[in-house]
C-alpha cells in the first residue's frame, strides 16, 4: 500500500530534522518519492517562524505502525507537544494510506485537514500529479481553491 506523510520543522535547523525524518523513515519503510522542500507560512498560530514542508511517499501496509515510526523521528528530534498549532523541531504526519478511512481515536485517516493545507498538497502534487484525497477528490482541484502564495519552493 501506497502512504503519505507530510513532514514539517520550524524550530532549530529546519532542513536537518527533515533529512533525520527521511532517513530514520527510509530506513523502515521503501521510499516511492520524495518532495522538494518548501517553506511556508505557520497555519493556526501566526507568532511562530517560517516551516519548511516536505512529502515522503512510502510503501506500508500498516497505518498504527507507521504512525509509531513517525512519532520515533518526531521523538528523536525533540519534539515537544505543549502547544497545538505551535513552533515544533519536526511533525510528521500520516496524510493517507491508500484509500483507507478511519477515525480511530489514534489516527484519523485520510489526515482530517489535508485538504486544507497547500503545504501538504502542493509538495505531493509535485510528487504525484494524479493524486487524490481519499473522500475529497484529486489533489490537484483540491489546490484550485487554496492559496498558493503561502508555499515557495526552498532552497539553501
Amino acid at each position: 500500500m501506497k502512504a503519505v506523510l507530510s513532514l514539517g520543522s520550524n524550530m532549530g535547523d529546519r532542513a536537518a530534522h527533515l533529512a533525520t525524518a527521511r532517513q530514520m523513515i527510509a530506513a523502515e519503510y521503501p521510499v516511492i518519492a520524495v518532495s522538494s522542500i518548501y517553506e511556508t507560512v505557520p497555519v493556526g498560530v501566526d507568532d511562530q517562524p517560517s516551516f519548511l514542508n516536505q512529502v515522503v511517499v512510502v510503501e506500508a501496509d500498516d497505518a498504527d505502525v507507521l504512525l509509531a515510526a513517525a512519532h520515533r523521528a518526531e521523538s528523536a528530534r525533540g519534539r515537544l507537544r505543549n502547544r497545538r498549532w505551535g513552533p515544533r523541531t519536526l511533525d510528521v504526519d500520516v496524510v493517507t494510506v491508500d484509500a483507507i478511512q478511519s477515525s480511530s481515536p489514534r489516527l484519523t485517516l485520510p489526515h482530517p485537514r489535508a485538504h486544507e493545507r497547500a503545504f501538504v498538497l502542493v509538495p505531493w502534487l509535485e510528487v504525484d500529479p494524479d493524486a487524490e484525497l481519499p473522500g475529497r477528490g484529486q489533489v490537484a482541484a483540491l489546490l484550485r481553491g487554496l492559496d498558493r502564495s503561502v508555499v515557495r519552493r526552498w532552497g539553501r
